[in-house]
């Protein structure tokens, strides 16, 4: 309902992973569905970038047709029992989000295995406590929630939000990778590492 990218990301062994699933319709659901039994995929990790609900409404349904936990940071942990409270708090209205149990919460520099490829995860806390990016190295690849996007950085108003820490976050962490890097934001299109060094008016 507000346009929120989910990535079902893959290899050549077809084993797959899905981050920010928000999906929140059957629809929604069924599409996704789709996409991984027409590509003969096996999902291995069902994982966010933070805990808001357009980011994670679609992780009870993954649970209840893959068995896979949601993976989570710490710091999110908390926000992420309120998911009904936060549709009620930012879009005023009374929804009833069903969550799933969640998996162990995930921290600074964790890895995240699948196929032949690994993720590493980067704290960026600032758009909510608990925010973080997923790295491949090995693709150059930067799957950023909304911490990042093209020109512009995630919201710090919401409960929970600092931007000094998001800033600092970006600019030490994410800033440092190579310039090829290729991010893939929770909203919006694609950008790179290079483009937001030299455009972005937040990171100056």
């Amino acid at each position: 309902m507000v346009e929120e990218n989910c990535y079902v990301v893959s290899d050549e062994t077809k084993q797959a992973i899905i981050i920010d699933d928000g999906a929140c319709i059957r629809g929604e659901h069924e599409a996704i569905d789709d996409y991984i039994s027409r590509n003969d995929l096996t999902l291995t990790h069902s994982l966010n970038t933070h805990a808001h609900f357009d980011h994670t409404m679609g992780n009870a349904h993954i649970y209840q047709v893959y068995g896979l936990k949601p993976e989570i940071s710490t710091g999110d942990a908390e926000l992420y029992t309120n998911l009904s409270l936060q549709v009620q708090s930012i879009l005023g209205r009374r929804l009833k989000v069903e969550t799933a149990p969640l998996a162990p919460t995930l921290n600074e520099d964790d890895i995240i295995s699948f196929g032949t490829h690994k993720l590493r995860v980067i704290e960026t806390p600032g758009h909510t406590p608990g925010g973080i990016c997923f790295y491949c190295r090995e693709e150059a690849v930067l799957f950023s929630g909304d911490n990042l996007f093209e020109q512009s950085i995630g919201r710090t108003d919401f409960p929970g939000g600092n931007a000094l820490d998001l800033i600092s976050s970006l600019q030490n962490k994410v800033m440092t990778l190579p310039d090829n890097t290729v991010v893939y934001p929770g909203h919006g299109g694609s950008t790179t590492i290079e483009q937001e060094r030299r455009y972005n008016p937040y990171l100056k």
